[in-house]
């Protein structure tokens, strides 16, 4: 690793950084930020469960606390521990397996810094094995609530300067530790999936922009994975997002088409062997009606943005890299497409 240059003068940066599982990247991404150029930092490791030697094995550097929650958090839990006592002006989330350039926290600082209006800044997300290929250049929202890596597949060359996204990827993303805290963090409850997409929209209905810097690159040890956990919470998430962050009318004219969806997603899960995964979300999301009825009072009551308002930042189209459909899909996903564009006009 490359030598740092390690200063008593306040630093601009804390990045938060979760451990869990093996972590075979967990030293390389944490060793990268620390060889940050033109941005001090410190750093915040939350071992949520590392299954390894990889915490005990970071460099001994007095800019790296370690804090050891005893269980795991979830990435919410832990990104909302890691950052409850940042006193920087600037808050960054880093995935374990996501490699920074040396200039990409100071790009996205000064991305901040230039443009206030900009809530989050996030990094051009590449491919590991392939950094000349994207993994994430910002995040879309769908009118149904789900999102994927935006831009994947695409050259990286494509994504160059700064661009409003729907939401930044959590792999690499800043923001001014002020704006973190008066949204007010992660709600925990999600506990992983969706957290950065729920975040960057309620930046946008906060009045600030989220962006994208094509410039400030961190490269991604991306595996697609899909397992009964994860679509559990993947789904559970997009309806805890629509049902807390969509205005009641946005609800209401999307109701069809979201309740369509609701049966084929339906059908697709029991076909695919998630099908209990899929129950097990609507029962907690009708277990906890009372939290969805207070979170939504929270969220409705501080946005500043109407729907009608952000509704070009929305996408009614599938990203056949991410979400491919089968060709008999190809008729109902244009009859969406029409729906939405008249209902757009109604919001």
């Amino acid at each position: 690793m490359g030598a740092s240059t390690v200063t008593s003068a306040p630093a601009d940066l804390t990045v938060v950084v979760l451990a869990y599982g093996d972590e075979p990247y967990l030293g390389a991404a944490v060793g990268a930020a620390l060889d940050s150029r033109d941005v001090s930092l410190r750093m915040v490791v939350v071992d949520n469960g590392c299954t390894t030697d990889a915490v005990e094995r970071l460099p001994d550097d007095p800019r790296v606390t370690v804090l050891r929650p005893g269980r795991n958090l979830g990435f919410t839990g832990g990104v909302d521990l890691g950052a409850r006592d940042v006193t920087t002006p600037y808050l960054a989330l880093l995935n374990s397996d996501a490699v920074p350039r040396p200039d990409t926290f100071a790009r996205l600082v000064a991305t901040l810094r230039d443009e206030p209006d900009v809530g989050i800044a996030g990094a051009l997300v590449v491919l590991a094995d392939e950094p000349q290929t994207v993994n994430s250049a910002g995040n879309p929202l769908h009118v149904l609530g789900l999102s994927w890596a935006g831009s994947m597949g695409t050259p990286a060359a494509d994504a160059a300067g700064v661009r409003d996204v729907a939401s930044a990827s959590g792999a690499c993303l800043v923001l001014p530790t002020a704006w973190w805290r008066e949204l007010g963090g992660f709600p925990v409850e999600y506990f992983a999936y969706l957290e950065d997409l729920e975040l960057g929209w309620r930046t946008w209905q906060h009045g600030r922009r989220v962006v994208v810097v094509g410039e400030a690159v961190a490269a991604h040890h991306y595996e697609f994975g899909r397992s009964p956990l994860k679509m559990y919470l993947v789904e559970r998430n997009r309806l805890l997002l629509l049902l807390t962050t969509m205005q009641r009318r946005t609800l209401l004219l999307l109701a069809p088409p979201l309740l369509a969806f609701e049966a084929a997603i339906a059908l697709v899960a029991v076909l695919q062997g998630w099908g209990r995964a899929k129950v097990r979300g609507w029962g907690w999301v009708l277990r906890h009606g009372g939290w969805i009825r207070a979170r939504r009072r929270v969220v409705q009551g501080s946005r500043t943005v109407r729907d009608r308002d952000l509704a070009h930042l929305m996408t009614d189209r599938f990203e056949p890299a991410q979400m491919p459909l089968p060709a008999s899909a190809a008729p109902l996903e244009r009859v969406l497409q029409l729906y939405w564009r008249a209902v757009r006009r109604a919001l």
